[in-house]
């Protein structure tokens, strides 16, 4: 594994896996229909940067050609890079994640503001996981048939269904602070604050 390889450009390297070649702006497109649900999709700077080290290191192959008046390059997987990428998955230690969840950070404030600014970023949160849950569900909806097993589409779809039930045991999470804020399960507040 090369040590200069940071995870994003092995996340760059997993997007290659597909059997596909895919220019930097399709792989920007990738990564903002899977990662942007458990990982910080790359800027389009970060996606060509990577890119070039990855190029530089044998792990991807660049083909550039003529497409309607403009030079285009694709980019594709190399033996190496899916050595490189194999030997990273199969030598890295899980880690835990670095949770930044600005939403909990705020609640752990919450005091220093008014209950009901607490109570509407809640609400604004759980718009958020809706459009989340929405929006996954149909990433989701769009593998099955390639989700069995020996299927290329089989882990992305275990991603998916985390994913899914991770945005719904959040949004239980913010339904029970809010209850405990004094808000009823209609959006009225209780008596007592």
């Amino acid at each position: 594994m090369s040590q200069d390889i940071p995870v994003t450009g092995y996340a760059i390297l997993g997007l290659l896996t597909f059997g596909d070649e895919l220019t930097g702006y399709e792989i920007k497109q990738r990564a903002d229909i899977t990662l942007r649900f458990y990982w910080v999709s790359p800027a389009m700077s970060q996606i060509y940067t990577e890119l070039r080290r990855l190029t530089d290191h044998g792990l991807v192959r660049a083909d550039a050609r003529q497409e309607g008046g403009r030079e285009v390059t694709s980019y594709a997987i190399t033996a190496d890079g899916q050595d490189a990428l194999r030997a990273w998955l199969d030598g890295t230690p899980a880690g835990f994640p670095v949770l930044k969840h600005t939403v909990l950070l705020r609640l752990l404030i919450g005091h220093a503001t008014e209950p009901d600014h607490t109570r509407q970023m809640l609400h604004d949160y759980l718009g958020e996981l809706d459009t989340a849950l929405h929006d996954l569900a149909e990433v989701r909806e769009a593998l099955r048939g390639a989700d069995r097993p020996g299927e290329p589409f089989r882990f992305p779809s275990l991603v998916a269904d985390w994913g899914l039930d991770y945005f719904a045991a959040e949004a239980r999470h913010a339904h029970r602070a809010l209850a405990s804020l004094g808000e009823t399960g209609d959006g009225t507040r209780a008596a007592t604050e």
